[in-house]
């Protein structure tokens, strides 16, 4: 099933980029295929604790959909399937890196908890 890209009307552009972005994991959807490049399913799924099944799907698709990201289903028993960031993606990942700047300058202002990629995995999931 494919998704037709989201349009307008938009009030302005921070009103078309977010909602390209919207939904509390696409920025970490973008972060961890351009962390880790090409990405199965279950890779993605372990990389982001907290995130379930059914909403991960839903936002690749939607992220599909919108040009960012490329799902290549390969011809194999039992199906492959990999993610992986596009060129117009990688341009939002590099828009995104201010706002990520101020995030992290944010949680030493707030003294809040950052934990590590690695770290992450080990936190329980829903």
């Amino acid at each position: 099933m494919t998704q037709t890209p989201r349009s307008g009307p938009y009030i302005c552009g921070i009103d078309a980029a977010l909602d390209v972005v919207s939904g509390k994991w696409k920025g970490l959807i973008l972060w961890e295929l351009d962390e880790h490049g090409v990405r199965r399913f279950a890779e993605l799924w372990r990389g982001l604790p907290g995130v379930s099944e059914k909403m991960l799907t839903q936002h690749l698709r939607e992220m599909e959909a919108d040009g960012l990201v490329h799902r290549r289903v390969h011809a194999e028993v039992p199906p492959r399937v990999e993610y992986s960031l596009t060129a117009h993606g990688r341009t939002l990942n590099a828009a995104l890196a201010p706002l990520g700047a101020w995030g992290v300058a944010r949680i030493r202002r707030e003294r809040s908890e950052l934990v590590e990629h690695s770290d992450a995995a080990a936190l329980p999931r829903p």
